[in-house]
């Protein structure tokens, strides 16, 4: 919000002379009445493996992260460029695998991944599209530093919580909207739904029913599922409900069985198709596979699209970038160790101390050391994990990251934040302006998954 002279940066001038003129008694109340709103409306999330409690409120903070419409910009290019990469990356390592044979990524990296599905191999998905909604993490290091910390390309979550935060932030301060103009996020349901229905397959005809396919009510992002279902005004299914008839998915409905012509799955690959993948899964169709393969159903994200966000692959993002766009990448990636190479091994193993280690197939936060707040037991026995298992894991060095304030009782408090926006694919890119600004609420910490702590807060991107 400030500049190292204490003054208000330009796109929080506004904001921030709004900020100085309020009672902080007023703010304490403000928060409360946010709490209240996200439980009656029941935006929670479960945490796995907690026995305190299956539901959690996500915290919500009350002070927007503003970006101005000139780092937005750069932002958007250097998005884009990166999700028209993954899609051609992902399109040529299914087919004549080129990267491969350039010698820019080693064979073994993709072969031996079990991100890679060979089900996939030869097989080119509706509109050519793979990666129909991508999250791309984003943190800041500088006033025009950016660096992506990784691609959420299986089925990137958190959209709800966008939406949410900025309905909460319009109910409580209409005056703020009125005072700065804030980009539209509220279109996302909509777009969404345009965006899934372009990709539909050759042979739909009419406009395409589109269905969310959720895992059910367990499933830690099931408030998502249902809320995303809603707002775009399709069916929410389980696999219970779908059938392959006559060649085609079907859902159950009180007329018989209807087709479905798109399928916005949030269940992971292996659970898709019990007669393709795991045969002990009950949450995915029987069959669905042969009605993808035949052409017959779009499947968004294609399966196999995982291996474009594994992070062992993320290390080679900025040559895959150069390989497809002929350009260099206009956001950079965070410098990476493999921890598969015997050298970069030996350098994390040294260093293990000062760098943030992460599982490749890893997300949430879970399964990772952050080795400046980490005791020296952690280290050690992290040390071992991953001397067993070099190829599980990468290194990267802990980033100066960005703070944004939040507000405490006290008045404000920098804390540490990344960003995600979300970006529809079909035959055009659309990147919602804003996204999701997770907080690491722990004063110092670096970790801002929900999961582990973390909050929220609205992400506004101004127009000129």
């Amino acid at each position: 919000m400030l500049t190292a002279e204490d003054l208000p940066r330009p796109p929080y001038k506004t904001y921030h002379e709004w900020y100085a003129s309020q009672d902080t008694a007023h703010l304490i109340r403000k928060t409360q009445d946010a709490e209240n709103i996200f439980r009656k409306t029941g935006i929670t999330f479960a945490v796995y493996g907690h026995a305190d409690s299956s539901e959690k409120l996500i915290p919500f903070d009350i002070i927007p992260r503003i970006i101005a419409a000139r780092e937005w910009r750069k932002l958007a290019q250097g998005i884009e460029q990166r999700v028209l990469a993954i899609n051609a990356f992902l399109d040529d390592i299914y087919h004549k695998q080129e990267i491969i044979k350039a010698g820019r990524i080693p064979r073994e990296l993709i072969e031996k991944n079990v991100a890679f599905l060979p089900e996939m191999i030869g097989f080119k998905p509706p509109g050519g599209v793979y990666t129909h909604i991508v999250g791309t993490d984003i943190v800041r290091t500088g006033e025009d530093q950016f660096y992506v910390l990784e691609d959420n390309a299986r089925t990137p979550s958190g959209v709800s919580y966008m939406l949410e935060n900025r309905e909460t932030m319009m109910q409580m301060f209409p005056e703020l909207f009125a005072q700065n103009k804030v980009k539209r996020v509220e279109d996302y349901p909509r777009l969404l739904r345009q965006s899934l229905a372009a990709c539909a397959p050759p042979g739909c005809t009419g406009r395409p029913r589109v269905a969310v396919l959720t895992p059910g009510i367990y499933n830690s992002a099931y408030y998502e599922h249902s809320f995303l279902a809603d707002q775009m005004g399709v069916e929410l299914v389980e696999g219970s409900d779908l059938r392959v008839i006559d060649g085609r998915v079907k859902m159950r409905t009180t007329r018989g069985y209807e087709a479905i012509d798109v399928l916005y799955r949030r269940v992971d690959d292996d659970f898709l198709d019990p007669l393709t993948f795991r045969a002990d899964s009950a949450l995915g169709v029987p069959g669905i596979m042969d009605v993808y393969r035949a052409g017959n159903i779009t499947i968004a994200n294609a399966p196999g699209t995982g291996i474009s966000d594994d992070k062992a692959i993320y290390s080679y993002m900025p040559e895959i970038v150069e390989f497809y766009t002929g350009r260099k990448a206009l956001l950079e990636n965070v410098p990476t160790w493999r921890c598969s190479e015997p050298d970069s091994l030996k350098y994390v193993l040294e260093h293990i101390e000062e760098l943030v280690i992460k599982e490749v197939h890893g997300s949430g936060g879970y399964g990772m050391l952050v080795g400046p707040t980490a005791t020296k037991k952690e280290c050690s026995d992290f040390a071992a994990k991953l001397a067993a298992k070099p190829g599980n894991y990468i290194a990267q060095p802990t980033l100066a990251l960005s703070t944004v304030p939040i507000f405490v009782n006290k008045g404000i408090a920098p804390r540490h934040v990344d960003l995600r926006p979300y970006v529809l694919v079909s035959d055009k890119v659309n990147i919602i302006p804003g996204g999701l600004t997770r907080v690491a609420l722990k004063q110092g910490s670096l970790v801002v998954n929900s999961s582990q702590g973390g909050g929220t807060k609205d992400t506004w991107v101004l127009e000129d």
